[in-house]
Parts: structure tokens; sequence; C-alpha cells
């Protein structure tokens, strides 16, 4: 039996009123796979996965998620069904505690207890345990990250979004939160990823796509990429 891909997207374009900013792109994401969008500024990664995720609209071309067409569909939707985002800029309660920011989560599927979602995210996250009743606005910024990784990933999402999971962040916080990354991909959840740093997430991708301009440079694995991600992002990237 064939699988349908996690993510498909068709002669996908999007804009901003009059300002088309990505331009007719295909890219199928296989499931289970890490798949990283890479590209600078302005290449229209960002605005690609808020159309995935019901964001922002299509402004035409397709988006298929586990084979189902699902232009339009709104973003609590998308959540019901297993897609889950972690936007730039984190998206946690600051002014909630550790405890208090993962029992959110417990809205967005039946059949979980508060307790049930603190053991799964404390035995992958350690730290955010032995911190649960610390307001999270006082966390460091790694930690913020790891906490808005874990209140993604704490029911099981079939497709994870990760829109610069290193922004912001010194390298040794950016290897621990990829080390998290990558033991999540070999439990089977397909991840795509957007980020400017290419070598880091070339290194736990399974498959990447270089993005400049709005439109789609190359797709392959990322043995065959080091060299376009270099040319577009910069070889110290």
């Amino acid at each position: 039996m064939t699988v349908a891909p996690a993510v498909e997207l068709i002669g996908l374009t999007a804009a901003y009123g009059r300002i088309e900013v990505v331009h007719g792109i295909d890219l199928v994401v296989p499931s289970g796979s890490v798949f990283a969008l890479l590209g600078p500024n302005g290449a229209g990664k960002t605005t690609t996965l808020k159309v995935i995720d019901g964001r922002h609209p299509a402004a035409s071309g397709c988006v298929h998620i586990a084979g189902h067409h699902l232009n339009g569909t709104g973003a609590d939707a998308l959540a019901r069904a297993g897609v889950c985002s972690i936007p730039e800029g984190r998206g946690i309660f600051p002014n909630l505690t550790v405890a208090e920011n993962l029992r959110v989560m417990n809205f967005s599927r039946l059949g979980l207890t508060d307790a049930d979602i603190r053991e799964r995210v404390f035995a992958r996250f350690p730290i955010l345990g032995q911190r649960r009743t610390q307001t999270a606005g006082t966390l460091s910024g790694g930690q913020q990250q790891m906490l808005a990784m874990a209140r993604a990933v704490a029911t099981d999402p079939g497709l994870l979004l990760i829109d610069e999971l290193s922004m912001g962040l010194a390298p040794l916080i950016v290897t621990e939160l990829y080390d998290a990354l990558g033991n999540l991909a070999a439990e089977g959840m397909t991840v795509l990823l957007v980020e400017q740093f290419a070598r880091t997430a070339l290194a736990i991708a399974d498959y990447a796509a270089v993005m400049a301009h709005g439109e789609i440079q190359a797709v392959g694995q990322p043995a065959d990429l080091q060299d376009v991600s270099d040319a577009y992002l910069g070889v110290a990237s």
C-alpha cells in the first residue's frame, strides 16, 4: 500500500495584497521524514509554512496533507487533524508556568490527562520537569524554545512544522535542541523545518529544498544540496 506524502504542494502561490511572494512552487514531503526548507530572509519560507498550517490563504495551487486536499481549512481544524506548528518567536505563554503551558495542550486532543502530557514531556525534556513551577517568561531563550517544542509534541502530532528553531540562540543550545528534534524524528514523526542555518538543519534532515525569491531552487538529499545552500546562504551557515 502506497503511503501518501505528509505534505504535497502543487503550483502553490501566496500573496500579501497584490504582492505575490510565493511563485507556483511544487514540493513533496514524504511521511516519516525530516524535511528542511532552507533559504535567506525574504525567500518565502515562512509564508509557505503559514499556508500549510492554515494561517495564510493560498492565492492559487493546491495543498495536500496526508493525501487530503486542504486549501482553505482553518488552523483550528488542521490542529485537530494532527498538524502542529512552532512559529518563529517560540509562541509560549510567558505569564504562565511551565506546567500551565503544557496544560493548555490538553484542549487539543481528547483522551489525555494533564498527568499524561507531563509524563511524556518531562521524559523527553528533563530540564522542564525541574522547572515545572517556573514562569515561562523567566526561562532562558533556549529553555523557552524547548518548552515550545515540548508543547507541540505533547499530543504526538502527525506533522510538525517548525519555523527558525535556532533564531537568537547560542550554538550550544541550538545543538541541544536539534538533538531533541533528532530523537523525535527517530520516533517516526514527520517534520518540516524552516531554517536559515543550513548545515545545522542538513545534519538531521532526510531531504531538503533551497528556496529563494519565492521559488524552489533545488530539492534533494542533504549531501546533494550543500553546495547549493552555501551559494544562497553563505559557507558559514
